[in-house]
């Protein structure tokens, strides 16, 4: 499909919904029976399933989005968009970040399970509600329903962050464990609620949860009418569907960007195949994006009204998330951070556009932030490992952190093993983890290094927290 033909299609989607306002609105009698029809329908189906979109799905409508508005805007907080100049100057857009990792629960997700847990009847409360979650849809769902008074029980994976397990149980939710997915996480839910008889929430796949995550766009335009582009993370679509839903609705010009984690792209597989399809494995440290597949409402909102879906690698999050706390003084969680580091790499063609960047949610878990944070520090070359084997004699330790210091190189730490299994018995291995001020820096210092006849080697960083021995700079 060509883009002409795109841009024509959204003319015309906006053409009908601004025709269907005018006629008025479906009456709430109705659209409650469409809605829950179709959200017990998705409800049973595998959140993985592989079977092609119908054309029986009642997709939400701008109405919808406007329902729900209604409905969320005294529970959540109209989250600012902030300009920022940094990001600007980097990408050559003119960008807003928009600030859901301010939210209530520190995410969007408390709008839509709001709005759902909102629309239950009052037999469906009585018996309580469970849902399956990474993390942030749960902690969504337990808001909303301690303010409801209804029961509510989460099903993460052993995976997930413990600070939004324990966020979870303190607003009054039992957790149960299951799986190291968010896949198993749900098949083990669906059991519970079987056996329980509670009301399953979708994390994503309703057209509910995406009408309540469709007024984070409401917002962008109250705050930035004249939006140009909005980019957003894709876990399994419900947020993007909802914004996308809004914006094709009311100003079809406007570019929608989704992104994904390169090692749980399941949106752009599905787009590269024509259906849904469930990935083997997921691999990524953007936990809250990290589901196997999307489902059959977002899926079909994505293929036709999203402009494109691309991916960014782990490197990429984690120098945004970075940038964002040093630079805009945010806390982004790797997912909430997906739309920055796409912006970054250059993925997506927003130059010169005004660009809301939805940051989506700043759930992370304290105990790996020095992790990201020297990982992404030795990516933009300020974090440098290296090893090297010296003469056991007096003075050689000397001449070597003197040549550092002449180059202005701060050392963190020194390690000296005499013992290591590599070194030969008349050497010692010595390792050393020095402050640069970037990758240039990193080169000459190593250049100088082996010119003054130490062969320093450089250890190649890994997420893990661990170092792998590298070649030579």
């Amino acid at each position: 499909m060509t883009a002409s033909d795109t841009n024509t299609r959204h003319t015309t989607m906006a053409r009908n919904a601004h025709s269907a306002a005018a006629k008025g609105a479906p009456s709430r009698a109705d659209s409650d029976a469409e809605t829950t029809s179709d959200a017990s329908a998705s409800a049973a189906a595998p959140d993985a399933s592989t079977q092609p979109v119908t054309p029986t799905l009642r997709l939400p409508t701008i109405q919808d989005v406007w329902r729900a508005q209604d409905v969320v805007r005294p529970h959540v907080y109209h989250t600012p968009l902030l300009p920022s100049r940094t990001l600007g100057e980097m990408t050559g857009a003119h960008v807003y970040l928009k600030t859901e990792n301010l939210q209530r629960a520190g995410s969007y997700k408390v709008r839509g399970a709001t709005y759902k847990l909102s629309r239950l009847t009052p037999e469906e409360r009585a018996r309580g509600v469970i849902a399956a979650s990474a993390g942030n849809h749960a902690q969504g769902v337990a808001i909303a329903a301690a303010a409801l008074g209804v029961a509510c029980t989460i099903v993460m994976p052993t995976t997930a962050p413990l600070a939004k397990i324990t966020a979870t149980e303190g607003y009054g939710a039992r957790v149960i464990l299951a799986g190291e997915s968010y896949s198993d996480a749900y098949q083990r839910a669906r059991e519970v609620q079987a056996e329980i008889g509670a009301t399953y929430i979708h994390a994503f796949d309703d057209p509910d949860i995406i009408a309540g995550q469709g007024t984070v766009a409401l917002e962008i335009l109250s705050d930035l009418p004249d939006v140009e582009a909005i980019v957003t993370s894709i876990g399994g679509g419900g947020l993007i569907s909802g914004i996308a839903t809004v914006i094709k609705a009311l100003k079809p010009d406007v570019r929608i960007y989704g992104v994904e984690a390169s090692g749980a792209a399941k949106m752009r597989a599905a787009l590269d195949a024509g259906h849904i399809v469930e990935l083997e494995r997921v691999d990524t440290i953007a936990d809250g994006i990290s589901p196997k597949a999307c489902g059959p409402y977002t899926f079909a909102i994505v293929r036709d009204l999203v402009d494109d879906v691309i991916t960014v690698d782990d490197d990429d999050i984690i120098r945004a998330m970075l940038l964002l706390m040093e630079r805009c003084k945010l806390i982004v969680e790797g997912a909430g951070a997906a739309g920055v580091a796409a912006l970054l790499a250059g993925k997506v063609p927003v130059q010169g556009l005004r660009t809301a960047v939805v940051l989506s949610g700043g759930n992370i878990d304290m105990n790996v932030v020095s992790r990201f944070i020297a990982h992404g520090l030795a990516i933009q070359g300020r974090y440098l490992v290296l090893r090297l084997l010296l003469p056991d004699r007096p003075g050689e330790l000397l001449r070597l952190l003197s040549i550092i210091a002449e180059q202005n190189v701060n050392v963190l730490d020194v390690a000296h093993h005499r013992t290591a299994p590599r070194a030969p018995i008349q050497d010692v291995e010595v390792s050393l983890t020095l402050e640069t001020r970037d990758r240039a820096h990193c080169e000459q210092l190593i250049a100088l290094l082996r010119e003054r006849g130490f062969n320093a080697l450089e250890e190649q960083p890994v997420f893990n927290g661990a170092s792998a021995p590298g070649n030579p700079c």
